[in-house]
């Protein structure tokens, strides 16, 4: 196995200078109107300062009828170029890669932020407090939604970034057209698994078409149910990986939520069946729960190549450079203070207090 801090080269030809990314994160800090906020980039930025071989927006959504959490970077416009052009910029000025994730929420986006109904592959419904019924998208839509990824892509490349991240995890648009449950379509969108991935497929055909030779396109995957995430089987995950790295992605990227269990469907861990499925000189990335160079290195053994590091960079943005030095990691909950230390804004410390061992209080 290699290295964390060993080169990787993506099969576009883009090359990470280690094997550590810092996953993208929901972090409400920038502008309602989709704009990068200031408060955004000293955040990404700071986090590429520490040592991260690439660093990920959040979720920026590229239709403004995807948005799906308050504060959340948008990539629907040319008018946020200026933006999204000064964040990757500062982002690659550290010798990162920028990545821009790109996401619909469908029906995860609620009626308060879009000023309509939320649209999804089907109408239906889930038992979960405030869930809003979507409606169901008609066949124009659909191809709607295929060219608001490829806008975004090519946009995201216009701006100065590496690459871009198709969101097809934790049961957004992309993942909801996966689902059996929340995909209920008896057109060519929906039905067998080719119909039900026909939406991902088609938006990285036109995406991969959309951005110069060089250019990273990744796809990020929920393995399997978790939260928002329904209707997934774990064999059709593993095959919906093989077809995207087959297809052209750079990788696939896996979202375990915790990389030490095994999977629900049988008694395994998941990433070495991702692995197996996939060609050798596509890398995965993948996070869950990675907390110390331990962790780090069990999950490189798994079978991923890049590791990807979400709540532990909130709380140590120098999380790659002390675990080189053999620092011991750094632990939450830490106070406003220490976070706003880190580059972490008010907005963000306010989201994070949903989350265990992240905030707490003098």
């Amino acid at each position: 196995m290699a290295d964390l801090f060993a080169p990787l080269t993506f099969p576009s030809g883009a090359t990470l200078s280690n094997r550590l990314a810092l996953a993208p994160l929901t972090n409400q800090q920038s502008e309602e109107d989709g704009t990068a906020s200031e408060a955004e980039m000293r955040f990404l930025e700071r986090r590429a300062a520490g040592g991260f071989g690439l660093v990920s927006t959040c979720a920026t959504h590229v239709a403004p009828e995807g948005k799906a959490f308050d504060g959340q970077l948008g990539i629907f416009d040319d008018r946020l170029l200026p933006g999204l052009g000064a964040l990757a910029a500062r982002i690659a000025s550290h010798g990162a890669l920028p990545v821009a994730q790109l996401h619909h929420g469908g029906a995860r986006s609620p009626s308060r932020l879009i000023v309509r109904v939320p649209v999804s592959a089907s109408a239906f419904t889930e038992d979960r407090r405030g869930f809003e019924p979507p409606r169901a998208a008609t066949a124009d839509e659909v191809l709607g939604f295929v060219r608001a990824f490829r806008e975004a892509a090519d946009r995201a490349a216009r701006a100065g970034f590496g690459g871009v991240e198709l969101h097809a995890a934790h049961g957004y648009l992309l993942g909801q057209f996966l689902s059996t449950t929340q995909n209920l379509r008896e057109d060519e969108w929906g039905g067998d698994l080719d119909g039900r991935a026909r939406l991902l497929m088609e938006t990285l055909r036109e995406v991969r078409e959309a951005v110069p030779a060089g250019f990273v396109v990744g796809v990020r995957l929920s393995p399997e149910n978790f939260g928002w995430a329904t209707g997934l089987d774990l064999d059709e995950s593993i095959e919906v990986a093989r077809r995207v790295a087959a297809a052209g992605a750079d990788y696939v990227h896996l979202s375990l939520w915790d990389f030490r269990k095994p999977a629900s469907k049988r008694d395994v861990m998941p990433l070495p069946l991702f692995r197996d499925a996939i060609a050798a000189e596509v890398p995965i990335l993948a996070a869950g729960k990675v907390f110390s160079r331990d962790d780090a290195e069990a999950l490189r053994d798994q079978g991923a190549d890049v590791v990807s590091i979400g709540r532990a960079a909130i709380l140590d943005p120098d999380w790659p450079t002390h675990v080189r030095e053999g620092a011991p990691p750094v632990r939450g909950p830490r106070t406003p203070a220490e976070l706003h230390a880190v580059a972490v804004s008010p907005a963000f410390v306010e989201y994070l207090r949903r989350f265990d061992g992240m905030v707490s209080d003098p």
